[in-house]
């Protein structure tokens, strides 16, 4: 079964078009409030839009005014791609007081998603949608992480966010994921002398480039293989740039990933 996912994109434009405000009534509400009818709204709009337009409407008429007429005029924009410039706000940091900040049609759109969040609601759709093509694409680039024992819930949460981070173009946060994977995995595989001294030496906050240390020093007490301190040390180097020296590429958490799954593969061949 094909699935085309501009069909689906085009499909998801025009629901969220259904309806939706547009210029006509950017004007309308403009127009309402210039002669001064702006009650007549009342029976018009849902009871929570109604009392938000009046209060920015008693705040600043004029402004009120002018900032529907320039909605109006941006309606080629789409309350969509609005919608999606909302979220995108919501992942920065906004400047206290910059009343640039919040534009008139994020102030409208808060108004017209009242408790539904109709807007919002597409606007992550397309957001999804648009992910889609290059998660397949990274996807294609792994293969299972198969294992002979068990290591933990933690351990397999921690490699199933490192990999869905990689796959939706989270790069620095798959790295750091992966770190914890293989912290959860090791401590999960310590002998029980070993787990003591590492709790002791390090007062309950062992890094993985601890754990690593006392791996390398007591391989055969531990019974991990020879070759996993070394592969693992990748995926700790790569952690520790992710956290301390800035943002990794697509292809340095790539990398660090299949460092990640081939490390356990090692840990838990047995």
């Amino acid at each position: 079964m094909g699935i085309e996912i501009d069909v689906l994109e085009e499909q998801l434009m025009e629901m969220s078009a259904d309806g939706a405000p547009g210029k006509d009534f950017c004007q309308a509400i403009a127009e309402l409030a210039r002669i001064g009818r702006f009650p007549e709204l009342r029976e018009a709009l849902p009871e929570v839009v109604y009392k938000e337009l009046s209060e920015r409407y008693r705040q600043d008429p004029e402004g009120f005014i002018v900032g529907w007429r320039r909605m109006a005029g941006e309606m080629r924009q789409g309350f969509i791609e609005h919608a999606r410039q909302r979220l995108t706000s919501l992942t920065r940091f906004q400047r206290a007081g910059d009343d640039s900040g919040t534009p008139v049609w994020q102030e409208i759109q808060r108004a017209l998603d009242a408790q539904q969040n109709d807007l919002l609601r597409a606007a992550l759709a397309l957001e999804m949608i648009r992910l889609i093509e290059p998660a397949v694409e990274r996807a294609t680039h792994l293969r299972e992480c198969v294992v002979g024992a068990a290591s933990s819930e933690d351990a397999d949460r921690y490699l199933d966010e490192a990999t869905r981070c990689y796959f939706f173009g989270l790069f620095t946060a798959c790295a750091v994921m992966c770190r914890s994977v293989l912290e959860e995995a090791v401590k999960q595989r310590l002998p029980a002398q070993i787990a003591r001294l590492v709790k002791t030496r390090y007062r309950n906050a062992a890094t993985l480039g601890n754990l690593l240390y006392e791996v390398n020093n007591n391989l055969q007490l531990t019974g991990i293989p020879a070759g996993f301190p070394r592969i693992a040390n990748q995926v700790n180097e790569a952690g520790k740039k992710a956290v301390h020296q800035g943002l990794l590429s697509e292809e340095e958490a790539r990398t660090c990933l299949e460092y990640a799954r081939e490390a356990l593969q090692l840990l838990l061949k047995n």
